[in-house]
């Protein structure tokens, strides 16, 4: 009842929003060499605080890794986004993830797509970093602008497309 006084998150088409609660960092510090050396594209980072996680744009669910902890989104700008959720944690098997979205589902930024449990996570050795990268932005030619680190709600500007 009265959903319409709740406010949902302001997003425009060149912005990633952060997708948890959390501490923003630079993609370049986070433990992983194939995301922070840029193998799978420009993006961003959240050591979360939370267990949800919610969509950092709008698009179509491209795909749900069969280990639960990748999410792909395509937006209407024709960005592939790609939400991975830990590192090293395909090991895991999708044991700690409940992702609330399938291939083929519609999103809007700011809607909770799925759940990490950060605690099973980190009994396994594992951390629960939520990375969301641009996976085509080598042939769009895209740049992302960081435009917020330390501390984040899920929801918050955290980087802007530029070309």
């Amino acid at each position: 009842m009265f959903k319409f006084f709740k406010k949902n998150p302001i997003w425009a088409p060149n912005s990633i929003l952060a997708p948890s609660d959390g501490t923003a960092v630079p993609i370049n510090t986070i433990e992983d060499p194939v995301f922070s050396q840029g193998a799978m594209g420009i993006g961003v980072a959240v050591n979360p605080s939370s267990d949800n996680v919610y969509a950092p744009v709008s698009g179509n669910v491209t795909m749900v890794a069969a280990t639960k902890h990748g999410i792909g989104i395509s937006t209407a700008e024709g960005r592939d986004i790609l939400i991975h959720m830990g590192v090293d944690t395909v090991e895991l098997k999708g044991k700690p993830f409940k992702v609330l979205v399938n291939s083929g589902d519609e999103v809007k930024a700011g809607e909770k797509i799925a759940v990490i449990n950060r605690q099973e996570v980190e009994a396994n050795g594992k951390l629960s970093t939520i990375i969301v990268v641009e996976t085509n932005s080598a042939e769009r030619k895209d740049k992302l602008n960081l435009v917020k680190t330390g501390t984040v709600k899920h929801g918050t500007d955290l980087a802007k497309f530029s070309y």
